[in-house]
Parts: C-alpha cells; structure tokens; sequence
C-alpha cells in the first residue's frame, strides 16, 4: 500500500526528528502497541508520513512480520503476525532520520552517527559482536543495538569477534552506523541484523488488559469472554449484550441479501437495508447480528484483521477459539491442539478435514473472519 504523496514545503527527507526512547520506542511509536494505534499515529500526521508502505507475506499472512516502511524517513516497523504487535524498530538509513536523546541529537544529513559518536553520547558498554559473514559490528546497549558495516581491509581490528571500544580504524577514521534497532530487553535477548533480529519479542501486556483476550465459542451456543468472564448466548437482547459488553461501537443496518431476489415465497419489495442491524464491536474484533423483528442474537462476526483483506485496520483482532458442537464443561483444553478446535490461526483445509466441526454452523469463512449462526 502507498499513500499519495502530501508533502508539504519545507518537509524534505529526513528532516524530521524523533526521541529515541531505547527498549521502548521512537517517537510516537511505542514497542507492543497493536497496528492499528501505529495506524493512527500516522493518519494524526499526514504531513510527516505521506509515504508509507504496509508489507506482508499474502500467502501466509502469520508466517512473517507484517511491516510499516517509511522510506523517506528511512526506519520501518515490524508487527508480530499473529498478535499485530509491534515487536522491533528498524533504522536502516540513519541519515535520513535524526534521533534525540536526552538533550543531544545523532543521525540525520547534518550528524553523523559514528562509532565514536555513539559511543560518546550513550556511554561505555561491553564490547559487542562481529558477524564476519555480514562484515558487520554490532554494538549492544539495552534494547538498542548500532550496526557498523566494517571493511575488509580493517577486519584485523575485530579479531575472535570482539573489538577494541571505542572503534577506531589504523588511517584514524571510524564506521558509520548501517543499522539501529530498537527492542524490547525485558528478555534479555541482543537483537541486531540478520538471525539476531528473529530474538526481538513483544512486551508482555499489562495486567487486566483485553488486547488478545480468548473469546471461546460453543457453536450454535454462545461466546464466553476469558478475561472478563462475560457469556453471550444466541438469543440473548441488545439490552444483554451492552450490560455484557458495553456500548458498541457503532451500529449500522444489515445490507439486504442479494440471493434473496431469488426467493418466489416471499412477495415484500426489495431494498437496499433490511430489518436486521449490527452492533460493531471494533475493538474487540467482533460483530453481533440482531433479528430486526424479534430483536435477538442471530449471528456473530469474528474478525482476524488479515492485512489484504476490505476490512484490514477496521477491527482489531478477534482472539477466537471455537470449539466443536459435543464439546461439555469448562474451556481449558489445549487450545493449541488443533483436533477439535478452530482459532484465528486456522487454514480451512483443516477444518474441512476435522469431522468433529458441524459446518452448517458456519455461514462463511474466507480465511479472513468466521460468520457464526445459530440453528
């Protein structure tokens, strides 16, 4: 995705500046922050983001991060895949980002982010690693990393894979930094380039929050809700579903089914908008479909937020896990068993295989959300 080009007089590449805020984040991008907060972030600043491109692998959208490139700022943003959260933050050209931190700025086209440089506005540290392979140095500070490309002809001077701090060449220069990371060092781990990136994780959620919460369905039953304890059964009235729940987001009509007209039993004019309505619940990935005459449940929504998809960045994602028909009892089997359950992680191919999932409670299913009906 690319979004048209806003530029303003006066906003040239790499003119902008962002705190840096080391194993938290950059600027007004904070590390575990879902993708839609990152979203907003940017549409709130047209002027500074007017060139973004969203990336992710199509075929196998939790395969791979899905990312947000600023190409003319020269950092990007890698989501985990599966909870769209912000994992690790990637400069890979320092010169057209300045960073502040505390009161002094590095990077950019007037500061140039060497060895030395960094080393003197952030302080010693332990000597780091050289990845002979990548001819690169990395330099380790908690959950920031600088990576220095080094030439081959000064390879001598990063001997058993360590070097002498601060790094400096025989002819008297010194390397500029290729690459910063930003991550998230509660674990521990060092992140840099290559494999060392894989290491980056997300920071674990605060306590109490709903971001990810499991929403357990009993087909054709009802939704039980892990974190808050709420059940929501089919049949249930709006009144049950905002004591629940709370308000809803929003609430438009349900769009008149076009294969209707292919019914003779029923003589009513067609329109555009039936009696039916949704109640939307964004940010919790889930819409609940009323009966517009008795007012009752008839179907839930259950999003996964799949980049590509009409609705991407409408719904935050819907941490379903829906269980088969048969199922008795409290929901603590093994949710990562994929015999009996379907979640968000699901291909359909398996669900077609698994003939303990009565499908007629599923009214559709694109890989992209799941339609729950009662019957």
């Amino acid at each position: 995705m690319q979004r048209p080009r806003r530029r303003c007089e006066g906003t040239a590449m790499g003119a902008i500046v962002l705190d840096l805020r080391p194993g938290v984040g950059i600027g007004p991008f904070t590390l575990g922050m879902p993708i839609c907060e990152a979203f907003a972030q940017i549409e709130q600043q047209p002027n500074i983001y007017d060139v973004v491109h969203v990336k992710y692998y199509d075929e196998e959208p939790l395969k791979l991060d899905i990312v947000i490139s600023f190409p003319d700022h020269g950092f990007h943003l890698r989501f985990d895949p599966w909870s769209q959260r912000l994992r690790l933050i990637e400069i890979f050209d320092v010169k057209r980002l300045q960073m502040r931190y505390a009161t002094s700025v590095i990077g950019g086209p007037s500061t140039l982010a060497t060895f030395v440089a960094v080393y003197s506005l952030f302080g010693p540290t332990y000597p780091g690693t050289y990845d002979k392979d990548r001819g690169v140095y990395t330099l380790f500070y908690p959950g920031l990393s600088f990576a220095f490309p080094i030439p081959s002809q000064y390879t001598d001077c990063c001997r058993d894979g360590e070097a002498e701090l601060p790094l400096e060449f025989p002819d008297g220069t010194t390397p500029v930094t290729c690459r910063v990371s930003i991550y998230d060092s509660s674990t521990g781990s060092k992140v840099g380039v290559g494999s060392m990136m894989d290491k980056a994780c997300t920071p674990p959620l605060p306590a109490g929050s709903l971001y990810m919460e499991e929403v357990h369905v009993k087909l054709g039953e009802e939704l039980w809700f892990s974190i808050g304890g709420q059940h929501i059964p089919f049949g249930a009235s709006p009144q049950d579903v905002w004591t629940e729940l709370g308000r809803p987001c929003g609430i438009h009509q349900k769009q008149v089914d076009q294969m209707v007209i292919h019914s003779a039993s029923d003589p009513r004019p067609r329109t555009t908008l039936c009696g039916d309505y949704f109640y939307n619940y964004f940010t919790r990935g889930i819409d609940v479909l009323f009966d517009g005459q008795t007012h009752k449940i008839k179907k839930f929504v259950l999003h996964t937020n799949y980049p590509g998809h009409a609705d991407f960045n409408s719904y935050m994602k819907c941490n379903f896990v829906i269980h088969c028909s048969d199922f008795v009892g409290a929901y603590h089997q093994d949710v990562n068993s994929s015999k009996g359950t379907i979640t968000a992680s699901t291909k359909w191919e398996q669900v077609k295989v698994d003939s303990s999932f009565p499908v007629s409670y599923i009214s559709s299913f694109s890989g992209l959300n799941f339609k729950l009906t009662h019957r």
